[in-house]
C-alpha cells in the first residue's frame, strides 16, 4: 500500500514535468495526459482495492523525516482512511473526465500546454491534501492547489476581468492561510508530536481530561474554521467563487464545482476532534453553513449567467455540508459530497452546450423569446413568498440578492482597507522621520537591556513591528515593482532576524529560511531590472505589461522568484516558515501572529506584481 500511495502522488507530478519539458504540440501533450491519467487511475483503484480487502483500516505511512532537531521534527506522513478514500476516488474520476474533455475542448487554444501543466499540478496538490497525515503536509498541498487556482482563473490573461478575479481569489486564499498557519502552529504547541490526524481522536477520548484548555481549543477551532470557510467560499467569503468562473469551463468544473470547493469540508473532517469537542464551536460551524445557505440561495436566483448560478448552487450545498458536520452526520456528508461533486461537474461541462442550444432556439423563433418570465423583478422568489411579503421587502431582498449581500465590501472594509491605509501612511512618511522613529525605538530597547543586563530577546519586539510595517508598505506600493520586491525581501529577512533575537540558538534554522528567501529575492530583482529596463512603469502604473508573451523566460524566472518569496513547497522557505513559527511558539507565542500576517501580506503583494507585469495583451496597454 505504501508504494501505491507514493505512486498515486508521484504520477500527476511526473505528468506535469513531462508536459513542461515537451514541445507545444497538442498531440504529444494529449498523449501524455491520456497515459498518466490512466496510470494514476490504475494506481488509485488498486490502492483502494487492497485497502478494502484488508478490512478498510486507517493506514498511516511515514516516508521519511525531512528535518529534525532536539525539539522539532518535520516528518513526511501520509494517511488513508474512509474519508481520504472517498475523496481520492472522486479526485481521480473527475480529473480523468476533465482531462478527456479538455483534450478536445481546448483544441487550438493558445494556452493548451499551460492549461494541462496547471491541471496536473492541481491534481498533485489535491492528492497531497487528501493523503496528508499531518496539518503541515496538508498545508503544502493546500498551497499547490491555491497557486493552480490563481493561474487557471487568469488563464485568459489577455482580458482584464479574469486577471482581476484571479487576484481576488488568491487574496482570500492567502488570508485563509493565516488560519491554517496559525492552526498548524497551535497544533504543535498544544499537541506536540500528537498532531497526526490518526492520533487526534485519541487525544479527546477522555471527556473529563481535554488535551488543552477551553480558550486554546476555541482559538485553534476558530483558526481552522476561517481556513475552511475561505477555501469553500462560506460566509462571509461567498463572493469570490462566482468570480472565479472566469477561467475555462473545465477548470471551473473541477475546481469550483467539484473538488477544490469541498476542501474546506475535508479540513473540517480531518480536524473534527478539535472543533467538535465543545458545543459552541459546533454551533459556529452550523451557523456559518446556515448563513451561507440563505445568502447563496438568494444570490443564485439573480445570477445572469449559467456558471454563476452553478457556483452559488454549489456554495449552498457546501453550506448544508457544514450544517451536517456540525450535527455529526459524517456519513451523510460524504454521500452529499460525492453527489454534489459529480452533479456540479456535469452541469458546468454541459453549460456551453446549453447556451449554444438556447441561442439556436432563439434564432429560429420569429416572435419574442423568453427562457422564463423576466418581466417581474421578483421572479427570484418562490410564488408563495411573493404573494405574502410586502413590496418594500421584496425590493430589499432583490437588491440584497443582486449585491450578493455586500459581503465583498464588508470583507474589504474590515481586512484590506485598514491595512492599505496604514501602508499608504508609511509610504508617505519622509525617510528621515522613518529613520528617527526607528533609531529612537531601538535606542529605547537598548537602554532597557543595559539597565537590566539581560533581555536581549526584547529586541525582537521592534524588529517584528518593523517587519509588519515593511510588509504593509509593500502592500500599498503601486508605482515601483522593484520597491515592492525589496520590501518583501526585507520583511522576510526581518522575520528571521527577530527569531534570532528571540532565540539565538535558532541561527541554523533561520539560515534554512534565508536560503530560500534570499536567492528568490535576488533572482526577482535581477529579472525585474531586465524586464523594466526600457519600460516607464511609473507613467502607466495600472497597465498590464504582458511580459509572459514578449519575455516568456524572464516571466518564468519571475514566477519562480514569486514562489520562493511566498514559501511555496519547492523552496526551503516552506520548511523555514514552519521552523520560525515553531521557535516563536516555544519562546514567545505572541510572536507567531505578526510573522504570519507578514507572510500573508507579502504573498499578496508579490502576486500583484507578477500579475501586473506578466499578464495582459502584448502591444496594448489595458488601463483599468
Amino acid at each position: 500500500m505504501n508504494g501505491l500511495i507514493l505512486t498515486s502522488l508521484g504520477l500527476p507530478f511526473l505528468g506535469f514535468l513531462l508536459i513542461f519539458l515537451s514541445e507545444k504540440n497538442e498531440q504529444k501533450i494529449a498523449n501524455i495526459s491520456f497515459w498518466f491519467t490512466h496510470a494514476m487511475g490504475i494506481s488509485i483503484i488498486t490502492l483502494l482495492l487492497i485497502w478494502g480487502f484488508a478490512g478498510f483500516p486507517s493506514h498511516e505511512f511515514e516516508w521519511f523525516t525531512l528535518y529534525q532537531t532536539a525539539d522539532y521534527r518535520f516528518p513526511i506522513i501520509f494517511y488513508l482512511d474512509k474519508i481520504g478514500a472517498v475523496y481520492l476516488f472522486c479526485v481521480w474520476a473527475i480529473f480523468s473526465i476533465i482531462v478527456k474533455y479538455c483534450r478536445v475542448y481546448l483544441h487550438r487554444e493558445e494556452g493548451y500546454k499551460r492549461f494541462f501543466m496547471t491541471i496536473f499540478s492541481f491534481a498533485f496538490g489535491l492528492n497531497m491534501v487528501v493523503l496528508s497525515g499531518t496539518i503541515d503536509i496538508l498545508f503544502a498541498g493546500w498551497e499547490i492547489v491555491g497557486i493552480s487556482s490563481f493561474l487557471l482563473i487568469a488563464f485568459y490573461r489577455h482580458r482584464v476581468q479574469p486577471v482581476r478575479n484571479a487576484l481576488r481569489a488568491y487574496t482570500i486564499y492567502r488570508f485563509c492561510d493565516i488560519g491554517l498557519l496559525l492552526g498548524a502552529w497551535m497544533s504543535h504547541l498544544l499537541f506536540h508530536e500528537s498532531q497526526h490526524f490518526s492520533e487526534l481522536a485519541d487525544l479527546f477520548n477522555n471527556p473529563s481530561m481535554p488535551p488543552a484548555g477551553y480558550a486554546s481549543l476555541w482559538l485553534v477551532s476558530t483558526l481552522i474554521l476561517i481556513a475552511a470557510s475561505g477555501k469553500s467560499a462560506q460566509f462571509p467569503f461567498c463572493f469570490w467563487l462566482p468570480r472565479a468562473m472566469e477561467g475555462p469551463t473545465p477548470s471551473s468544473a473541477i475546481f469550483y464545482g467539484a473538488l477544490s470547493v469541498h476542501l474546506g469540508v475535508f479540513l473540517l473532517f480531518r480536524t473534527e476532534p478539535i472543533w467538535s469537542y465543545y458545543y459552541l464551536t459546533r454551533l459556529s460551524v452550523f451557523n456559518i453553513g446556515l448563513l451561507t445557505v440563505i445568502i447563496a440561495s438568494l444570490s443564485e436566483k439573480t445570477q445572469s449567467n449559467i456558471k454563476g448560478k452553478v457556483a452559488y448552487a454549489s456554495i449552498t450545498q457546501v453550506g448544508f455540508m457544514f450544517m451536517e458536520l456540525a450535527l455529526g452526520l459524517n456519513d451523510l456528508v460524504l454521500l452529499h459530497f460525492v453527489g454534489n461533486a459529480f452533479l456540479r461537474c456535469y452541469q458546468l461541462l454541459v453549460s456551453p452546450s446549453i447556451v449554444v442550444h438556447m441561442l439556436r432556439v432563439e434564432g429560429s423563433t420569429d416572435s419574442d423569446f423568453y427562457i422564463q418570465d423576466s418581466h417581474s423583478r421578483f421572479q427570484f422568489l418562490p410564488a408563495s413568498l411573493r404573494n405574502v411579503l410586502p413590496e418594500v421587502l421584496q425590493n430589499t431582498l432583490y437588491v440584497f440578492s443582486l449585491q450578493e449581500g455586500n459581503l465583498e465590501l464588508l470583507v474589504r472594509s474590515i481586512l484590506w482597507h485598514p491595512l492599505k491605509s496604514i501602508g499608504v501612511w508609511i509610504n508617505k512618511t519622509p525617510p528621515i522621520l522613518k529613520l528617527i522613529y526607528g533609531c529612537s525605538t531601538f535606542a529605547l530597547f537598548g537602554l532597557v537591556i543595559l539597565a537590566t543586563r539581560s533581555g536581549t530577546e526584547y529586541i525582537a519586539i521592534p524588529v517584528s513591528a518593523l517587519m509588519v510595517l515593511t510588509s504593509l508598505s509593500a502592500f500599498s506600493i503601486k508605482h515601483n515593482p522593484i520597491g515592492v520586491w525589496n520590501a518583501i525581501g526585507l520583511s522576510s529577512i526581518l522575520a528571521g532576524v527577530a527569531i534570532w533575537f528571540l532565540n539565538p540558538e535558532a541561527l541554523f534554522d533561520v539560515g534554512i529560511f534565508a536560503s530560500g528567501i534570499i536567492p528568490a529575492w535576488i533572482l526577482g530583482i535581477v529579472v525585474l531590472m531586465k524586464l523594466l529596463k526600457n519600460d516607464n512603469f511609473a507613467a502607466t502604473p495600472f497597465a498590464y505589461r504582458a511580459f509572459a508573451e514578449t519575455q516568456p523566460r524572464l516571466s518564468l524566472l519571475l514566477f519562480l522568484s514569486f514562489l520562493g518569496l511566498v514559501g511555496f513547497p519547492i523552496s526551503p522557505a516552506f520548511l523555514g516558515e514552519d521552523l520560525l513559527l515553531s521557535h516563536a511558539s516555544n519562546q514567545g507565542p505572541w510572536f507567531a501572529m505578526p510573522i504570519t500576517i507578514a507572510f500573508v501580506i507579502n504573498g499578496i503583494s508579490a502576486a500583484r506584481v507578477f500579475q501586473r507585469l506578466c499578464m495582459g495583451r502584448a502591444n496594448e496597454l489595458n488601463i483599468v
